[in-house]
């Protein structure tokens, strides 16, 4: 039997990973891409953001074969280390758990999706095509069209499936929003970003590399995450418009008053830092939600159908956990490629976790840049943990469940995470300020748990 052709829109990270496990299973691959090859070409400099590779991404890649290939770009980090504006007080980590596993991992864009394509390129069905944008599907009749970027000419393939992977800016979906088959809200932040480059000191990592570094100030932050050859990747979240804003960001001599008031332990380790700010670009972060992700013979995944604003480090797992879900539902069906049905019962399958983890996205964001200097946060931190070592099988901060079990689904985190949040509330009406829960606090929390949990 010949076997059934599918077309790939899209090869970044989620493209390039849901190639090969689709060619793992004798699936005929076109994967399309509107950029250069990136064997051969590097990325735009200011516009990657470190990623942070999470337990659900690994099992995507580690289901692909890929993780050996993908450890050597891999840089663990065991914590967020939390620089306060005071400038006499020392940085402190906070774990992101309390086991020697419990870590995420810097990895650069670019690296990552040059494995990628270099692993699918290995597979005889797998067809790359670069410099090719995917501009329409027709879902009924199961068509692509396709625009040679180098000559403008346009083709049609006829007679296959397509599944959109092509990111937040998705053109394939933008297509069908226009033609009304799906309906797409676009919730933007009115927060931008900008990425700025540490170099290493002396060939050494100017910071601790072993941990995720922010400067948090309630209404915007800066962060910094490690990189293989010793340098950092930071970047500045802050409003658009305001003070402090970027609008207000228009002059060397501004740029370096606010790091200096703000981020001086930061700025110190930027040499050329007006330099950068003026010719990194500023980039928008947003929530995207599609109705629906599946039409008849086109599917939309990963960014393409949910773009999360990226304050879990959530947006590639998700992706990959979108690629393995949907791996596994190719192999419940045995050799039955029924692509709408199948298109169909994924959107059923991932909802609900898409819509979870952008809420759990956006309220880390307020953690991340304020929370983590508040006292009664930090002692419910603490508390969280403890109960984790008393309850392991029961209690596990959301936090973890989000980053370490993957097999906790998102959406049951956020409904965990509720309850769990109510359980602390409670136990604070009979707090001594102490990190450590007294006595008394340990039977309710404990009837509490059981009761709820």
């Amino acid at each position: 039997m010949q076997p059934p052709t599918l077309n790939i829109a899209g090869g970044g990270l989620a493209g390039g990973l849901l190639a090969v496990l689709l060619a793992r299973r004798g699936i005929a691959v076109r994967l399309f891409e509107r950029r250069p090859d990136p064997r051969g070409h590097a990325v735009d400099s200011g516009r990657s953001i470190n990623l942070a590779l999470a337990a659900r991404g690994i099992r995507a890649l580690e289901h692909a074969g890929l993780m050996e290939r993908i450890r050597p770009v891999m840089l663990p980090m065991r914590g967020r280390m939390i620089h306060e504006p005071q400038a006499t007080t020392p940085p402190r980590l906070l774990p992101y758990g309390q086991r020697d596993s419990e870590v995420i991992y810097s990895v650069g864009r670019a690296a990552l999706n040059r494995v990628l394509i270099e692993a699918a390129a290995q597979y005889p069905q797998v067809e790359l095509r670069f410099a090719a944008t995917c501009t329409e599907a027709d879902p009924t009749r199961g068509s692509l069209t396709v625009q040679d970027n180098r000559t403008g000419v346009q083709s049609v393939l006829h007679d296959a499936a397509t599944i959109g992977t092509d990111g937040a800016g998705s053109t394939l979906r933008a297509s069908l929003a226009r033609a009304g088959e799906l309906l797409v809200t676009e919730l933007p932040l009115e927060h931008d970003y900008k990425e700025l480059h540490i170099p290493p000191r002396n060939a050494a990592y100017a910071l601790d590399p072993d941990a995720l570094h922010v400067w948090p100030r309630h209404g915007f932050m800066l962060i910094a995450l490690p990189n293989p050859d010793r340098s950092f990747t930071a970047t500045l979240f802050l409003p658009r418009f305001g003070i402090p804003g970027f609008n207000t960001l228009n002059s060397d001599a501004a740029v370096r008053e606010f790091f200096r008031r703000e981020f001086a332990s930061a700025a110190v380790l930027i040499p050329d830092l007006t330099a950068q700010f003026r010719a990194h670009p500023q980039g928008h972060l947003g929530t995207i939600r599609t109705e629906p992700w599946a039409r008849g013979s086109v599917l939309l995944l990963g960014d393409a159908a949910h773009a999360i604003v990226p304050f879990h480090g959530q947006g590639m797992n998700a992706a990959f956990e979108d690629c393995g879900v949907l791996d596994s539902m190719l192999g419940a069906t045995n050799t039955s490629h029924d692509w709408p049905r199948i298109f169909a019962d994924f959107y059923a399958a991932r909802r609900r976790d898409a819509d979870a983890i952008a809420q759990m996205a956006l309220e880390n964001y307020a953690e991340m840049r304020s929370a983590v200097l508040n006292e009664r946060f930090l002692r419910q931190k603490a508390w969280a943990l403890q109960l984790e070592r008393l309850y392991p099988e029961r209690f596990i901060p959301r936090y973890a469940m989000v980053m370490f079990h993957p097999e906790i689904s998102y959406s049951q985190a956020l409904r965990r995470g509720t309850v769990q949040q109510q359980i602390l509330d409670a136990l604070e009406e009979e707090a001594i300020a102490s990190p450590q829960l007294s006595p008394t606090q340990l039977v309710h929390a404990e009837q509490l748990i059981t009761a709820r949990l």
